[in-house]
């Protein structure tokens, strides 16, 4: 076994053969997931607008994740380097507590309607309520398919904004469980479709209908809890970097400048994941960036969420989306993460894209919410490899070995040539695009001389 090559040291070839040994993966579906036989012209044109060709980026696969006492292969679409790579070793030092536990709520999405011209609004808003049953009735209707598969509107509220640049305005809020879909369509759909009957009991005007990125009625949570043992390497003792890591995770809570930071590098793991399953990565941004910033109830009251302005000039109260305690009773690292995660395993482009397909396929999961768990799963391992490299050695360390070979291909090194000067960079610890750009400059003056 130690004479094996590790995963990252195989071949791209070598790498396709070990994920279909591992997965079982149809040879039809390892092509769509590596973009040899994946999405083509012809699909991409009736996937959007304007359509010129394909856009290619790197997807890797990270290794070593156990959840919910499951192993999956993680497949990430991202064009920056060392994400993989922390997901794959943050998984790891998972797994020496057991990996992680993951769940997530059902899938219940918010559509809202804005009702304006309305001369009461508080009389209106209890002229709705009265009608309340009709309303869901009818948002139903607009969705027999999805109330076959258990799903369909469940609820709906309201509130009524006084003081707004428009004026007062009331807003309805539908609530509608998606099943295993994102549930943009959806939504707008029933929105569309009791918008009429709205009107005609408040006595209003509705302007939008559209659903709310902000889905704080769909969770997602992972905890991991990590022996002290697994966190020592080189010279650093377990101990040591844990406390390191809870003094890495304190700044976040207590200062918005490094919480923002804190949730980009969790976002980095969970947009590659939603980005390889075709899933809308900037609704799953936007809902986790506004729930960073909201203040809302306590789910775990071992784990308290304070809120600080910080600077002065910040104006508005950011919260880490993760959180590192330590274990009263054994001294284990322990780690939370919550947050919005609107992710659907049909529909969408999920269906259309083989490449997203062929990575639900990958890590077969079952549902919505099972993916959800396993994409907050991600943001958590990378958040962990994170904190552990921030507070021992240093960011920059691994991340601009792993960035040098983008680095000689930048400055026009091609195959082995890139690797030779990708090493000696590391190597001689001088990792920059002027050094890339000499080396390469001595390279192909060798070249022309031999």
């Amino acid at each position: 076994m130690d004479g094996m090559k590790k995963f990252y040291q195989m071949t791209i070839e070598e790498r396709r053969e070990t994920i279909r040994e591992e997965s079982g993966l149809s040879a039809q579906a390892l092509a769509a997931l590596c973009g040899v036989n994946g999405l083509s012209e012809e699909t991409a044109d009736r996937m959007i607008e304007n359509v010129i060709g394909r856009y290619c980026l790197p997807i890797g696969i990270a290794r070593n994740f156990i959840i919910n006492g499951k192993p999956y292969l993680i497949p990430m679409v991202i064009e920056e380097p060392s994400v993989v790579a922390a997901a794959s070793n943050g998984a790891r030092i998972a797994a020496a507590g057991g990996g992680f536990t993951a769940e997530a709520d059902a899938p219940r999405m918010i559509g809202q309607l804005q009702i304006l011209n309305i001369p009461d609004p508080e009389l209106a808003k209890a002229a709705l309520e009265t009608k309340k049953d009709d309303l869901l009735k009818l948002a139903a209707e607009s969705c027999p398919r999805l109330i076959e598969r258990g799903g369909g509107p469940v609820n709906l509220e309201f509130r009524v904004l006084n003081e707004t640049a428009a004026g007062p305005m009331l807003i309805l809020h539908l609530t509608m469980d998606v099943r295993d879909v994102m549930g943009a369509n959806l939504i707008d759909t029933a929105l569309e479709a009791i918008a009429p009957k709205v009107e005609a009991i408040s006595g209003g005007t509705v302007r939008l209908r559209i659903l709310s990125n902000l889905a704080d009625q769909r969770l997602a949570r992972a905890r991991c809890s990590v022996p002290v043992s697994a966190l020592a390497f080189k010279n650093y003792d377990g101990e040591t970097v844990r406390d390191r890591m809870l003094e890495a995770a304190a700044f976040a809570e207590a200062d918005p400048y490094r919480a923002v930071t804190h949730n980009k590098g969790i976002m980095n793991g969970i947009d590659a994941v939603a980005l390889a399953t075709g899933n809308d990565w900037r609704a799953v941004e936007a809902g986790a960036h506004g729930w960073a910033g909201m203040e809302h109830t306590e789910t775990e009251p071992m784990l308290p969420r304070s809120r600080h302005r910080g600077a002065e000039s910040s104006g508005a109260a950011i919260h880490p989306l993760s959180h590192w305690t330590v274990d009263p009773e054994n001294g284990n690292l322990n780690g939370f993460i919550e947050l919005p995660l609107a992710v659907g395993i049909a529909g969408g482009a999920t269906h259309v894209h083989p490449g997203a397909a062929a990575a639900l396929e990958l890590m077969a999961v079952q549902s919505a919410q099972e993916l959800a768990g396993v994409i907050a799963s991600v943001g958590l391992a990378q958040n962990l490899a994170a904190l552990k490299a921030l507070s021992t050695e240093g960011i920059q360390r691994g991340h601009m070995s792993l960035h040098a070979k983008q680095m000689a291909v930048a400055a026009g090194a091609q195959g082995e040539a890139a690797d030779r000067i990708a090493a000696r960079m590391v190597r001689e610890n001088r990792v920059s695009a002027s050094y890339a750009a000499e080396l390469a400059a001595e390279i192909n003056k060798e070249t022309l001389h031999a």
